[in-house]
């Protein structure tokens, strides 16, 4: 079998916030629990909602981070015992397309120069090798030569996206983590940007980690989905078995969630009661209890490890 190229165990990240001169720290556990694994070529859906931990793990697969416990291995290397040296020469190898593509280009920078940047840090191309390469990676996002001399401002929202995507395609990443990548456009060019995602990865054999609400999105992307509550993985598994019985009562809330034009089916919605709690202080057992329809004392008092349930694993006495 082919190694995995992430593998995470009981990854977990807090933060001690100040609450005045005198009093005590306070922790908040963003991530408090989360485990899975991505092979070369797959991708990889997180769902679930604000403040569940996804921005969170995105930092820790693209090295901003470092984890606070657990271990998380990329390409077989533990990043906890990495040195800054060796992240470094990892670095390339993980790259990221953030939700607003305007935000994260340099205004000031031409396209081309945006796009060549990471060659001149990591590489000892010439540049002339450098230009040829940023023109064939505006090639393959759909892009003119002549769009490397322009600036952000002068292009659309889809077209400043396709250049998030060349720039993170620039050094020929094995991992590519996509934080809500189309959520900021127009319906009508979401379809193009997700299928550019698809064909690239055809193409290049990398690897996603696809963050999204969207399941409409997530159905069409993923391979696999890991849907998060509160800095834990709750249910982990294919997409095709996952969206067609979803077990955990939180992924039945999602999946209930998702607008159909089926009158039966808006009729069966789960309306979740209360809000999500607060990370500085969860609740005890499993957290979703407080807000589950079919919680039991169990519940409040043990917390579910995640287990094996025919071909994924979720976190559920229930299931």
């Amino acid at each position: 079998m082919t190694q995995a190229l992430i593998e995470a165990q009981d990854l977990a990240r807090h933060y001690d916030l100040r609450r005045g001169w005198f009093a005590p720290k306070a922790r908040v556990q963003a991530l408090a629990g989360v485990s899975f694994s991505l092979q070369p070529g797959r991708t990889l859906a997180v769902v679930g909602e604000s403040g569940c931990g996804k921005s969170t793990l995105a930092r820790q697969l693209t090295l901003i981070e470092s984890p606070s416990g657990g271990s998380l291995c990329i390409e077989g290397q533990d990043l906890a015992a990495m040195k800054p040296a060796q992240r470094h020469t990892l670095r390339p190898r993980v790259q990221m397309v953030f939700q607003n593509p305007f935000a994260s280009l340099n205004p000031r920078h031409s396209i081309g120069r945006s796009l060549a940047e990471p060659l001149l840090l990591h590489t000892q191309l010439s540049k002339p090798e450098r230009q040829e390469r940023v023109a064939q990676s505006l090639a393959a996002v759909g892009l003119r030569p002549e769009h490397a001399a322009r600036y952000p401002h002068m292009f659309s929202g889809g077209q400043r996206q396709r250049v998030a995507i060349a720039r993170a395609m620039m050094l020929k990443p094995a991992l590519v983590v996509a934080d809500e990548p189309v959520s900021a456009l127009d319906v009508s060019i979401q379809a193009q940007i997700l299928n550019l995602f698809m064909d690239l990865q055809e193409q290049t054999g990398t690897a996603y980690v696809f963050i999204s609400h969207n399941l409409a999105v997530v159905e069409h992307m993923a391979d696999e989905v890991m849907v998060m509550y509160l800095g834990r993985t709750v249910e982990i598994g294919p997409k095709t078995s996952l969206f067609a019985q979803p077990l955990h009562p939180y992924t039945q809330a999602l999946m209930s969630a998702t607008p159909s034009l089926k009158p039966k089916e808006r009729a069966q919605r789960i309306r979740l009661q209360g809000e999500l709690p607060s990370p500085l202080n969860p609740p005890s057992g499993c957290a979703f209890h407080p807000r589950c329809p079919m919680a039991q004392a169990r519940c409040g008092q043990e917390r579910p490890a995640l287990r094996e349930v025919g071909r994924r694993r979720v976190a559920c006495h229930l299931v």
